[in-house]
């Protein structure tokens, strides 16, 4: 049986959503983070060594990082997917060089960034000696304003630029890259200024909301992002 790792408010949701649309049976092994530093669950380490979410087993197949987990399934179970669905293009077409190229954006030009703000957000909320909470508050938020922020902004208005051009990211029919980009597209949504100049992204984020399939991936593995 085909397993999702799946640690809660986590890029594992991309995974349920390929899934959910692909039909393809699967069960669910949930990991709590740690209520206080947000960490993964130390059992993840029995899975893979880094201990990292999602991961997935599919018999003696242990497959982790997201990217490489929406290929193996693409790869082993694309022959079921519904027609709607466009995950293998023909290799060398334009289709496949956007495909690869926001497969890639998602975890090499946008979440970094999208990290970094969440970390020097969180920074000046933790312990810290009262004497110090000011320069941390004045330097967290003076690299968030010089290096940070204007980087979130510059890739989220080449997202929107993009989709005013194509419906989903690697053109008329959600594929891989859709997958890949759905919880880099809820992060930017929710941590970037601004939010509501970006109509073409915010209309893309209901597409994905409206299908069964990324609701029913919703209702089995709970939200995508932290609310606390």
């Amino acid at each position: 049986m085909l397993t999702v790792h799946h640690l809660e408010t986590s890029r594992s949701h991309r995974v349920l959503w390929l899934l959910e649309e692909l039909g393809t049976p699967y069960e669910i092994r949930r990991y709590p983070r740690d209520p206080k530093t947000r960490l993964a669950d130390p059992a993840l380490r029995r899975i893979h060594p880094l201990g990292k979410s999602p991961v997935v087993t599919d018999g003696d197949v242990t497959v982790a990082e997201s990217g490489a987990i929406l290929e193996y399934l693409a790869a082993t179970y694309a022959a079921h997917a519904p027609p709607e669905l466009m995950l293998q293009p023909p290799v060398g077409g334009q289709h496949w060089l956007r495909e690869r190229y926001w497969m890639h954006f998602a975890e090499g030009s946008l979440m970094n960034w999208l990290v970094m703000k969440l970390v020097f957000m969180t920074i000046p909320t933790q312990p810290m000696p009262f004497f110090v909470r000011p320069v941390a508050r004045q330097l967290c938020a003076q690299v968030q304003k010089k290096l940070i922020d204007p980087n979130v902004a510059g890739a989220v208005q080449f997202m929107e630029q993009h989709l005013a051009r194509h419906e989903w990211f690697a053109g008329e029919r959600p594929g891989l890259a859709d997958f890949q980009m759905s919880f880099a597209v809820e992060a930017a949504l929710a941590r970037s200024e601004g939010a509501a100049s970006l109509p073409r992204l915010t209309a893309y984020r209901d597409r994905m909301h409206a299908r069964p399939a990324y609701q029913r991936a919703l209702a089995k593995g709970g939200p995508v992002l932290m609310t606390r």
